[in-house]
């Protein structure tokens, strides 16, 4: 496990198309799934990682809360499954159906789609406005699995309702800090390592 914080893409950049199978629906997912909802989250997670499985129970209440709001999220793996049987497809339905997830849960087999969005770790959230402009990428909150700090989502909340309430989001953002993605060998991307 390589500890590794997001890349911090530059707010304003366009969200990056994909259309990817969701696991649990066998829906195919893309933006075109959100057109009328005034804010995305694309949160890229997996099963195994711990720094994951410390916050999923707050990934599961955002998408409770928000069922009904004008927010879409969706969450994405792009960890290698051969090497990490725990985050393939059949392994995420299960985590998604453990979890109650109210968001699709799709797979990114060809891991291009994690490439695009330069995610780095598991977990990565990256929020876009109703012009699916980035607004807000980075950490959920202050809590590491080691720190003793509760888990509240804080950072990423502010965040969601700042966008839902027509209201500028706070440009200092703490970068995410998790498990490295796990990329196939020899398909790193150019901001790995």
């Amino acid at each position: 496990m390589a500890l590794t914080a997001s890349t911090m893409l530059p707010l304003g950049t366009n969200a990056p198309d994909f259309h990817l199978l969701d696991v649990v629906s066998g829906e195919m997912i893309s933006l075109s799934n959100f057109v009328d909802k005034k804010a995305l989250l694309v949160m890229f997670i997996c099963r195994h990682c711990p720094f994951v499985k410390h916050v999923q129970q707050e990934l599961a209440k955002l998408g409770k809360d928000y069922s009904q709001s004008d927010l879409g999220i969706v969450a994405i793996s792009a960890n290698d499954a051969n090497n990490y049987p725990d985050d393939a497809p059949d392994a995420l339905k299960a985590m998604a159906h453990e979890l109650g997830f109210k968001f699709p849960l799709c797979y990114d087999e060809s891991q291009e789609t994690a490439k695009a969005y330069t995610a780095a770790c598991t977990p990565d959230f990256f929020l876009f406005d109703g012009d699916r402009k980035l607004v807000y990428r980075g950490q959920l909150d202050d809590s590491r699995p080691s720190n003793n700090k509760p888990v509240t989502g804080a950072d990423l909340r502010a965040a969601i309702e700042a966008v839902l309430a027509s209201k500028p989001v706070n440009s200092e953002q703490k970068p995410s800090i998790g498990c490295n993605i796990k990329w196939k060998p020899g398909n790193e991307p150019s901001y790995f390592g």
